[in-house]
């Protein structure tokens, strides 16, 4: 089992690449095309602003490859976001693999949402083992729309998609590498149960 983590401009790399190599799971942190398209697993992280993104991954022709993926394929964070349709963040077309958009918080709260907070109405092998309820760690301002392909949910301010799937992509918005043993879980259920 091999797993190629995409490089490019995000934050959080070397966190989820330390995650999966506490599983003892064969990873590698790449940009090179052949890489990605031969490993078992894909791994799409991200930290950061969504139409600076889209335009990196766009130059870097990373917007067609990622769409092109038959492997099992993990968003995280703004990975998540970017495989929406469109984000309100720069008024930004997104990857389109999943059609929920991505929409700013109302600030009735605090801005950032930052921290734990729950998962719930789980139904996914990538969730496999979690019981309802189980808390993750989040850090976003923008949210995905609950919609067909909502695999988990969390309300801050409004309910909104904690995670997504569409054939064989799969996406989370929280940060299953900073989520202590669930999040472990998750990075494990998706190396080995998901397919």
């Amino acid at each position: 089992m091999h797993v190629a983590i995409i490089k490019y401009n995000a934050g959080n790399i070397m966190s989820v690449e330390f995650a999966l190599k506490r599983l003892g799971v064969e990873c590698e942190v790449t940009d090179d095309f052949e890489k990605i398209k031969s490993a078992d697993k894909v791994i799409f992280p991200g930290v950061g602003e969504a139409e600076t993104t889209m335009r990196f991954l766009k130059n870097a022709k990373l917007d067609l490859l990622i769409k092109d993926l038959t492997q099992p394929v993990l968003g995280i964070c703004l990975g998540l976001q970017l495989m929406c349709s469109y984000s309100e963040e720069g008024d930004t077309p997104c990857l389109g693999i999943f059609q929920e958009k991505v929409l700013r918080f109302e600030p009735k709260l605090k801005v950032p949402h930052m921290g734990w907070n729950t998962i719930t109405e789980l139904k996914s092998p990538l969730l496999y083992g979690l019981s309802e309820a189980s808390y993750v760690y989040f850090v976003h301002s923008f949210y995905a729309q609950v919609g067909e392909h909502t695999i988990a949910k969390t309300n801050y301010i409004n309910d909104f998609s904690a995670a997504l799937n569409y054939k064989n992509f799969y996406a989370t918005q929280f940060h299953p590498e900073k989520s202590s043993d669930v999040g472990l879980s998750i990075l494990k259920n998706f190396v080995e149960r998901v397919v």
